[in-house]
């Protein structure tokens, strides 16, 4: 009976806190990020103002509710590499999937023009996703780190990092470009597949061939 209740707290925890999230991108969306407070968002929601803290430590998290998953990415693909595969391949292959897919996991979904207009308008926003975008590299450098056992002063970890960082972040901002100038996903989506060739061919051989997998 103890462990019952605790889920059902752990789950109306979930909900509470995907209520007030999807309140406040309701919000966000129609009247801009600066505008909205969050005692606005907190009303909304009805919940109190220190209950949306208690979620959201800050008002750009409450945008960014599902950074984590972005800021994980390209780490999650490499770890998931398989055997004879190098960490660029993986993300290549991952990056083409969704692409390909026209997934709205990669911003390929109507509606995401007003989500980056959103970020366009409000400097705390764009501040924040820098941030973000730096650390999906930090964190994907430890993966590298930690996947082929490279010492702390190692720069290759670094370099490669970098480089497939710039590979997820020149699709994201073409992706985001796009969608804002009204283009049609599905062409996006073909475009974007020509990109990513192109900057296949800028990398060198040792970044393509970095971190292969051996065979289990």
């Amino acid at each position: 009976m103890r462990d019952m209740a605790e889920g059902l707290r752990e789950r109306k925890k979930r909900e509470t806190r995907q209520r007030i999230s999807d309140i406040a991108t309701g919000l966000f969306l129609e009247y801009g990020f600066v505008t909205v407070t969050v005692a606005e968002v907190a009303e909304a929601a009805d919940v109190s103002v220190n209950t949306v803290y208690n979620y959201f430590p800050t008002k750009e998290d409450l945008f960014f509710d599902r950074s984590q998953g972005v800021v994980d990415r390209l780490s999650r693909w490499v770890r998931g590499r398989g055997a004879g595969e190098s960490a660029a391949e993986a993300v290549l292959r991952e990056l083409r999937e969704e692409v390909e897919a026209v997934s709205p996991r990669i911003g390929l979904m109507e509606g995401y023009d007003r989500f980056m207009r959103v970020i366009d308008d409000a400097p705390p926003l764009r501040s924040r996703l820098w941030a973000i975008q730096q650390e999906v590299q930090d964190n994907l450098e430890r993966t590298l780190r930690e996947e082929t056992g490279a010492s702390d002063d190692d720069p290759l970890p670094t370099l490669i990092a970098g480089q497939l960082n710039w590979v997820h972040q020149t699709v994201m901002g073409t992706i985001g470009r796009a969608m804002v100038a009204g283009r049609d996903r599905n062409e996006v989506s073909r475009e974007t597949l020509v990109l990513l060739d192109e900057m296949e061919g800028l990398l060198s051989p040792k970044v393509l061939k970095y971190a292969v997998r051996g065979a289990e």
